[in-house]
């Protein structure tokens, strides 16, 4: 059954505000979501299974849920599994564990940060941001968004600071906000983002 309404689970206020500007674009009409946002990637964690618990009690079968999570310096597959038994202790059907059937909740990691998939549609980021040289993704350290060493907030808030924006800081949310309203899933190349945009086709088909 396709979903008509999607929980988004976030760890953090600039993916919330991503989410907010990005799924309007991409939901069908009269598809619905919401987006609960948690104090940090801990508090996320800590309180994920009381949650799911509770959706588990009553979810519609027209609902499905997707938990986003920051990868950071975590093992991907680590991140990944200690999610998927949250969801199973929870009682509900992942995505991973259905293999191919119905599924009612999806996990999903932006690796390593949201700020990743900005890299991915460097495009967008010119739309907004004009000044920033159309080069950024072939440089040597930026071409694979996902591989980015060393944060990749802390990597594109350089790249706007040397451009001209954000000079007293990244404002996360106001970039989020922006950015969220302009990325392309069709030509974006950040592999975790085309993860989660599946996930996200799949529920609505």
């Amino acid at each position: 059954m396709q979903a008509n309404h999607l929980v988004l689970l976030v760890e953090e206020p600039s993916m919330e505000a991503f989410l907010r500007a990005l799924l309007p674009r991409l939901l069908p009409a009269g598809r619905t979501f919401e987006v609960h946002t948690f104090q940090g990637k801990s508090d996320l964690l800590g309180k994920l299974e009381k949650r799911l618990r509770g959706y588990a009690a009553w979810l519609p079968p027209d609902w499905r849920v997707l938990v986003v999570v920051d990868r950071d310096d975590d093992d991907c597959r680590d991140l990944k599994q200690r999610l998927e038994r949250i969801s199973q202790r929870a009682g509900l059907l992942s995505r991973t564990c259905t293999n191919g059937g119905p599924w009612q909740i999806v996990n999903r990691i932006a690796i390593e940060e949201l700020e990743a998939w900005y890299f991915g549609d460097w495009e967008a980021i010119r739309a907004i941001y004009p000044r920033v040289a159309p080069s950024i993704p072939q440089r040597q350290g930026l071409r694979d968004p996902d591989a980015i060493a060393g944060g990749t907030w802390e990597a594109f808030e350089r790249v706007m600071r040397k451009h001209g924006y954000f000079k007293g800081g990244l404002t996360k949310i106001e970039a989020a906000r922006s950015i969220g309203a302009e990325i392309d899933p069709a030509r974006n190349c950040s592999g975790s983002f085309q993860t989660f945009h599946q996930a996200l086709v799949e529920a609505l088909a």
